[in-house]
Protein backbone atom coordinates (compact mmCIF):
# COMPACT_ATOMS: atom_id res chain seq x y z
CA UNK A 1 0.00 0.00 0.00
CA UNK A 2 1.53 3.39 -0.87
CA UNK A 3 0.73 6.71 1.35
CA UNK A 4 -1.64 7.80 -1.33
CA UNK A 5 -3.40 4.48 -0.68
CA UNK A 6 -3.05 4.81 3.18
CA UNK A 7 -4.52 8.50 2.79
CA UNK A 8 -7.38 7.53 0.28
CA UNK A 9 -8.46 4.57 2.29
CA UNK A 10 -8.33 6.38 5.56
CA UNK A 11 -11.56 8.48 4.20
CA UNK A 12 -13.32 6.69 1.49
CA UNK A 13 -12.28 2.77 2.16
CA UNK A 14 -10.18 0.02 0.76
CA UNK A 15 -12.82 -0.33 -2.29
CA UNK A 16 -13.50 2.88 -3.38
CA UNK A 17 -9.62 3.83 -3.44
CA UNK A 18 -9.57 0.54 -5.86
CA UNK A 19 -11.84 2.27 -7.93
CA UNK A 20 -10.20 5.59 -8.14
CA UNK A 21 -6.85 4.82 -8.64
CA UNK A 22 -8.06 2.23 -11.36
CA UNK A 23 -9.61 4.87 -13.40
CA UNK A 24 -7.31 8.21 -12.50
CA UNK A 25 -3.71 8.18 -13.92
CA UNK A 26 -1.41 8.39 -10.92
CA UNK A 27 1.67 10.38 -11.25
CA UNK A 28 4.43 7.84 -11.21
CA UNK A 29 6.34 9.62 -8.42
CA UNK A 30 3.45 8.40 -5.68
CA UNK A 31 3.03 5.33 -7.19
CA UNK A 32 6.22 4.26 -5.00
CA UNK A 33 5.86 5.55 -1.87
CA UNK A 34 5.43 2.73 0.52
CA UNK A 35 2.89 3.77 3.24
CA UNK A 36 1.74 1.10 5.20
CA UNK A 37 -0.29 2.94 7.72
CA UNK A 38 2.91 3.76 9.69
CA UNK A 39 2.85 6.74 11.83
CA UNK A 40 6.31 8.19 11.15
CA UNK A 41 5.95 8.08 7.39
CA UNK A 42 6.21 11.74 5.93
CA UNK A 43 4.10 12.94 3.81
CA UNK A 44 4.63 15.12 1.17
CA UNK A 45 2.59 18.05 0.08
CA UNK A 46 2.64 16.20 -3.77
CA UNK A 47 0.65 13.17 -2.06
CA UNK A 48 -1.59 15.66 0.17
CA UNK A 49 -2.37 17.72 -3.17
CA UNK A 50 -3.55 14.59 -5.28
CA UNK A 51 -5.39 12.48 -2.33
CA UNK A 52 -7.31 15.88 -2.17
CA UNK A 53 -7.97 16.14 -5.83
CA UNK A 54 -8.77 12.69 -5.77
CA UNK A 55 -11.67 13.23 -3.15
CA UNK A 56 -12.63 16.33 -5.19
CA UNK A 57 -12.88 13.95 -8.53
CA UNK A 58 -14.60 11.27 -7.24
CA UNK A 59 -17.49 13.51 -4.74
CA UNK A 60 -17.83 15.34 -8.17
CA UNK A 61 -19.17 12.30 -10.30
CA UNK A 62 -21.66 11.42 -7.47
CA UNK A 63 -23.04 14.98 -8.46
CA UNK A 64 -22.91 14.84 -12.43
CA UNK A 65 -24.52 11.77 -13.61
CA UNK A 66 -23.04 12.56 -17.38
CA UNK A 67 -19.33 12.96 -16.27
CA UNK A 68 -19.92 9.44 -14.08
CA UNK A 69 -20.93 7.51 -17.38
CA UNK A 70 -18.07 8.69 -19.56
CA UNK A 71 -15.51 7.50 -17.00
CA UNK A 72 -17.41 4.06 -16.67
CA UNK A 73 -16.95 4.17 -20.35
CA UNK A 74 -13.54 4.97 -20.02
CA UNK A 75 -12.66 1.93 -17.27
CA UNK A 76 -14.54 -0.56 -19.71
CA UNK A 77 -12.04 0.49 -22.62
CA UNK A 78 -8.84 0.07 -20.39
CA UNK A 79 -8.19 3.89 -20.38
CA UNK A 80 -7.78 6.25 -17.36
CA UNK A 81 -8.50 9.92 -17.05
CA UNK A 82 -5.76 12.64 -17.10
CA UNK A 83 -7.26 15.37 -14.51
CA UNK A 84 -6.13 18.10 -15.78
CA UNK A 85 -7.69 20.73 -13.72
CA UNK A 86 -10.70 21.65 -11.31
CA UNK A 87 -12.93 25.26 -11.30
CA UNK A 88 -13.91 26.58 -7.53
CA UNK A 89 -15.42 30.05 -7.32
CA UNK A 90 -15.35 32.67 -4.92
CA UNK A 91 -16.81 36.14 -3.74
CA UNK A 92 -14.41 39.44 -3.26
CA UNK A 93 -16.66 40.58 -0.27
CA UNK A 94 -15.24 41.57 3.09
CA UNK A 95 -18.32 40.44 4.31
CA UNK A 96 -17.83 36.79 4.20
CA UNK A 97 -18.97 35.53 7.50
CA UNK A 98 -16.10 33.39 9.23
CA UNK A 99 -14.28 32.81 5.67
CA UNK A 100 -11.61 35.15 4.43
CA UNK A 101 -12.68 37.87 1.18
CA UNK A 102 -12.34 36.22 -2.10
CA UNK A 103 -10.15 33.36 -3.23
CA UNK A 104 -8.11 33.54 -0.33
CA UNK A 105 -10.72 31.39 1.36
CA UNK A 106 -8.99 28.90 -0.52
CA UNK A 107 -5.57 29.89 -1.47
CA UNK A 108 -4.65 29.79 2.09
CA UNK A 109 -4.32 26.03 1.81
CA UNK A 110 -3.09 26.08 -1.96
CA UNK A 111 -0.07 27.18 -1.14
CA UNK A 112 0.79 25.15 1.71
CA UNK A 113 -0.04 22.44 -0.44
CA UNK A 114 2.55 23.63 -3.29
CA UNK A 115 0.39 25.91 -5.65
CA UNK A 116 1.66 28.53 -6.85
CA UNK A 117 0.31 31.26 -9.14
CA UNK A 118 0.63 30.73 -12.44
CA UNK A 119 -1.04 33.69 -14.62
CA UNK A 120 -4.29 35.63 -14.43
CA UNK A 121 -7.24 35.30 -16.58
CA UNK A 122 -9.38 38.81 -16.65
CA UNK A 123 -13.15 37.68 -16.99
CA UNK A 124 -14.48 41.40 -18.01
CA UNK A 125 -17.88 40.19 -19.34
CA UNK A 126 -18.35 37.93 -16.26
CA UNK A 127 -17.19 40.93 -14.07
CA UNK A 128 -14.64 38.09 -12.19
CA UNK A 129 -11.07 37.65 -12.19
CA UNK A 130 -9.70 34.06 -12.87
CA UNK A 131 -6.29 32.87 -11.36
CA UNK A 132 -4.89 29.39 -12.41
CA UNK A 133 -2.39 27.84 -9.94
CA UNK A 134 -0.02 24.99 -10.61
CA UNK A 135 1.79 22.61 -8.47
CA UNK A 136 5.49 23.32 -7.76
CA UNK A 137 6.51 19.62 -7.69
CA UNK A 138 4.94 18.35 -10.34
CA UNK A 139 3.49 20.70 -12.63
CA UNK A 140 2.26 18.71 -15.35
CA UNK A 141 0.87 15.63 -13.48
CA UNK A 142 -0.67 17.29 -10.50
CA UNK A 143 -4.52 18.74 -11.19
CA UNK A 144 -4.19 22.60 -11.60
CA UNK A 145 -6.88 24.91 -9.44
CA UNK A 146 -8.81 27.86 -11.95
CA UNK A 147 -10.19 29.54 -9.00
CA UNK A 148 -12.35 32.67 -9.87
CA UNK A 149 -12.83 35.32 -8.17
CA UNK A 150 -16.33 37.46 -8.73
CA UNK A 151 -16.02 41.40 -8.22
CA UNK A 152 -18.82 42.20 -6.14
CA UNK A 153 -17.78 46.13 -6.57
CA UNK A 154 -18.47 46.13 -9.80
CA UNK A 155 -22.53 44.92 -9.77
CA UNK A 156 -25.46 47.27 -8.57
CA UNK A 157 -25.73 47.97 -4.98
CA UNK A 158 -28.95 46.02 -4.58
CA UNK A 159 -27.12 42.91 -6.24
CA UNK A 160 -24.51 43.57 -3.44
CA UNK A 161 -26.61 44.12 -0.45
CA UNK A 162 -27.93 40.95 -1.69
CA UNK A 163 -24.16 39.32 -1.87
CA UNK A 164 -24.02 40.25 1.92
CA UNK A 165 -27.40 38.55 2.57
CA UNK A 166 -26.62 35.26 0.94
CA UNK A 167 -22.85 34.79 2.49
CA UNK A 168 -22.98 36.78 5.99
CA UNK A 169 -23.77 32.92 7.23
CA UNK A 170 -20.85 31.48 6.06
CA UNK A 171 -18.78 29.05 8.34
CA UNK A 172 -15.02 27.86 7.98
CA UNK A 173 -14.44 24.66 7.85
CA UNK A 174 -10.96 25.14 9.07
CA UNK A 175 -10.24 25.21 12.55
CA UNK A 176 -6.92 26.23 14.68
CA UNK A 177 -5.89 23.25 14.20
CA UNK A 178 -5.90 22.82 10.76
CA UNK A 179 -4.40 26.48 10.14
CA UNK A 180 -1.32 24.85 12.68
CA UNK A 181 -0.88 22.15 10.47
CA UNK A 182 -0.71 24.45 6.97
CA UNK A 183 1.28 26.02 9.03
CA UNK A 184 3.75 23.04 9.17
CA UNK A 185 3.25 22.02 6.01
CA UNK A 186 4.25 25.26 4.19
CA UNK A 187 7.40 25.26 6.59
CA UNK A 188 8.50 21.65 6.33
CA UNK A 189 6.31 20.41 3.04
CA UNK A 190 5.74 17.10 4.84
CA UNK A 191 3.34 16.47 7.83
CA UNK A 192 3.39 12.69 9.84
CA UNK A 193 0.95 10.45 8.31
CA UNK A 194 -1.72 10.91 10.87
CA UNK A 195 -1.80 14.82 10.48
CA UNK A 196 -1.67 14.61 7.12
CA UNK A 197 -4.73 12.44 7.09
CA UNK A 198 -6.85 14.62 9.59
CA UNK A 199 -5.79 17.71 7.59
CA UNK A 200 -7.20 15.86 4.00
CA UNK A 201 -10.39 15.32 5.74
CA UNK A 202 -10.95 19.09 6.68
CA UNK A 203 -9.70 20.33 3.50
CA UNK A 204 -12.15 18.33 1.63
CA UNK A 205 -14.59 19.88 3.70
CA UNK A 206 -13.73 23.73 2.24
CA UNK A 207 -15.34 22.58 -1.50
CA UNK A 208 -18.85 22.87 -0.27
CA UNK A 209 -21.13 25.41 0.00
CA UNK A 210 -20.67 26.89 3.68
CA UNK A 211 -23.96 30.16 4.00
CA UNK A 212 -26.95 29.26 5.06
CA UNK A 213 -29.51 28.27 2.83
CA UNK A 214 -30.73 31.40 0.33
CA UNK A 215 -33.68 33.48 0.34
CA UNK A 216 -35.83 32.79 -3.05
CA UNK A 217 -36.02 36.37 -3.43
CA UNK A 218 -32.02 36.88 -3.50
CA UNK A 219 -31.39 34.68 -6.03
CA UNK A 220 -33.72 35.82 -8.00
CA UNK A 221 -32.48 39.54 -8.04
CA UNK A 222 -28.83 37.55 -8.59
CA UNK A 223 -29.75 35.69 -11.60
CA UNK A 224 -30.41 38.68 -13.38
CA UNK A 225 -27.11 40.63 -13.16
CA UNK A 226 -24.86 37.25 -12.77
CA UNK A 227 -25.92 34.09 -13.28
CA UNK A 228 -22.34 33.23 -12.03
CA UNK A 229 -23.36 34.36 -8.35
CA UNK A 230 -26.79 32.96 -8.39
CA UNK A 231 -24.89 29.82 -9.01
CA UNK A 232 -22.36 30.72 -5.89
CA UNK A 233 -25.59 31.21 -3.67
CA UNK A 234 -26.74 27.29 -4.24
CA UNK A 235 -23.38 25.45 -4.73
CA UNK A 236 -20.83 28.04 -2.68
CA UNK A 237 -17.46 26.91 -3.31
CA UNK A 238 -18.24 23.20 -4.37
CA UNK A 239 -15.81 22.02 -7.29
CA UNK A 240 -17.48 23.89 -10.22
CA UNK A 241 -15.62 21.17 -12.74
CA UNK A 242 -13.64 18.82 -13.30
CA UNK A 243 -11.37 18.57 -16.51
CA UNK A 244 -10.27 15.28 -18.13
CA UNK A 245 -6.92 15.61 -20.37
CA UNK A 246 -7.19 14.06 -24.10
CA UNK A 247 -5.06 13.53 -26.74
CA UNK A 248 -7.47 14.47 -29.44
CA UNK A 249 -10.33 16.45 -28.09
CA UNK A 250 -12.21 16.69 -31.51
CA UNK A 251 -12.74 12.92 -31.56
CA UNK A 252 -13.66 12.47 -28.32
CA UNK A 253 -16.30 15.09 -28.84
CA UNK A 254 -17.97 13.39 -32.24
CA UNK A 255 -17.65 10.17 -30.24
CA UNK A 256 -19.54 12.02 -27.32
CA UNK A 257 -22.22 13.68 -29.33
CA UNK A 258 -22.64 9.81 -31.41
CA UNK A 259 -23.68 8.94 -27.59
CA UNK A 260 -25.97 11.72 -27.06
CA UNK A 261 -24.41 13.37 -24.01
CA UNK A 262 -25.09 16.76 -23.73
CA UNK A 263 -21.26 17.81 -24.80
CA UNK A 264 -20.82 21.57 -26.35
CA UNK A 265 -21.18 21.32 -29.99
CA UNK A 266 -17.97 24.13 -30.42
CA UNK A 267 -14.52 23.49 -29.33
CA UNK A 268 -12.76 26.51 -27.46
CA UNK A 269 -9.78 26.79 -29.15
CA UNK A 270 -7.39 28.93 -27.73
CA UNK A 271 -6.10 31.95 -29.31
CA UNK A 272 -2.77 30.48 -29.30
CA UNK A 273 -3.86 27.59 -31.15
CA UNK A 274 -2.39 25.11 -28.44
CA UNK A 275 -4.82 24.77 -25.73
CA UNK A 276 -9.04 23.19 -26.72
CA UNK A 277 -11.37 23.03 -24.30
CA UNK A 278 -15.41 21.76 -24.39
CA UNK A 279 -17.49 19.99 -21.78
CA UNK A 280 -20.88 18.76 -21.07
CA UNK A 281 -23.76 20.91 -19.90
CA UNK A 282 -24.32 21.23 -16.04
CA UNK A 283 -26.15 18.55 -14.21
CA UNK A 284 -29.42 20.26 -13.21
CA UNK A 285 -29.86 19.55 -9.52
CA UNK A 286 -32.75 20.36 -6.88
CA UNK A 287 -32.23 23.12 -4.27
CA UNK A 288 -34.00 24.70 -1.12
CA UNK A 289 -34.81 28.40 -0.97
CA UNK A 290 -36.50 30.29 1.97
CA UNK A 291 -39.43 32.18 1.29
CA UNK A 292 -41.93 34.15 3.70
CA UNK A 293 -44.07 31.56 3.14
CA UNK A 294 -41.50 28.45 4.06
CA UNK A 295 -39.24 26.11 2.02
CA UNK A 296 -39.51 25.95 -1.74
CA UNK A 297 -37.45 23.32 -4.32
CA UNK A 298 -36.87 24.79 -7.94
CA UNK A 299 -34.37 22.95 -10.16
CA UNK A 300 -30.93 25.06 -10.90
CA UNK A 301 -27.42 24.22 -12.86
CA UNK A 302 -24.89 22.10 -11.09
CA UNK A 303 -21.32 21.17 -11.72
CA UNK A 304 -20.08 19.69 -14.80
CA UNK A 305 -17.55 17.45 -16.40
CA UNK A 306 -14.95 19.30 -19.14
CA UNK A 307 -12.71 18.17 -21.64
CA UNK A 308 -9.16 19.69 -22.61
CA UNK A 309 -6.18 18.90 -24.89
CA UNK A 310 -2.91 20.68 -24.74
CA UNK A 311 0.24 20.42 -27.21
CA UNK A 312 3.80 20.53 -26.37
CA UNK A 313 5.66 24.11 -26.62
CA UNK A 314 8.83 25.44 -26.08
CA UNK A 315 9.49 27.65 -23.14
CA UNK A 316 11.47 30.77 -23.08
CA UNK A 317 14.85 28.19 -22.34
CA UNK A 318 14.03 26.03 -24.98
CA UNK A 319 12.84 23.26 -23.19
CA UNK A 320 9.28 21.20 -24.92
CA UNK A 321 6.76 21.60 -21.86
CA UNK A 322 3.09 21.10 -21.87
CA UNK A 323 0.90 24.15 -22.71
CA UNK A 324 -0.32 24.49 -19.24
CA UNK A 325 -2.23 27.99 -19.55
CA UNK A 326 -5.93 28.64 -20.31
CA UNK A 327 -7.50 31.36 -22.37
CA UNK A 328 -9.73 34.43 -20.95
CA UNK A 329 -11.87 33.84 -24.30
CA UNK A 330 -12.03 29.72 -23.62
CA UNK A 331 -13.19 30.16 -19.91
CA UNK A 332 -15.63 32.99 -20.63
CA UNK A 333 -17.65 30.47 -22.85
CA UNK A 334 -16.99 27.41 -20.06
CA UNK A 335 -18.64 29.50 -17.89
CA UNK A 336 -22.17 28.96 -19.92
CA UNK A 337 -22.20 25.64 -19.21
CA UNK A 338 -23.68 26.51 -15.66
CA UNK A 339 -26.07 29.09 -16.96
CA UNK A 340 -29.44 28.58 -16.71
CA UNK A 341 -30.05 29.93 -20.04
CA UNK A 342 -26.79 29.93 -22.06
CA UNK A 343 -26.51 26.16 -21.56
CA UNK A 344 -29.98 25.39 -23.15
CA UNK A 345 -28.82 27.81 -25.61
CA UNK A 346 -25.83 25.83 -26.23
CA UNK A 347 -27.37 22.57 -26.51
CA UNK A 348 -30.54 24.17 -28.90
CA UNK A 349 -27.94 24.59 -31.80
CA UNK A 350 -26.80 21.24 -31.93
CA UNK A 351 -30.38 20.04 -32.10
Amino acid sequence: MTTLDYLLTSCIGAAATARMTRLMHVPAELCDAPGNGDATVAVTRAEIAYAMNVLLFRDLLERVPEGKAYTEDAVASGRRVFFDHGAVRSVKIAANGQLPCGEAAITRFLAPLGYRLNENYPLPRLKMMGRAYVHADLPEDIPQFFVSELEVERFSPEFQAAVGRVVASSVDPLDARDLDLLKELEARRSLPLADAVTLLQSLVRCFARQHDVPALDDYELLLKESQEMAWIATEGNAFNHVTDRVPDLHALSAEQQQLGRSIKPAIEEAARGTMRQTAYRAAQVERVFRTPNGCVVRRVPGSFYEFISRDRVRNADGEEVLDLGFDSSNATAIFKMTSADGAAATMAKAA
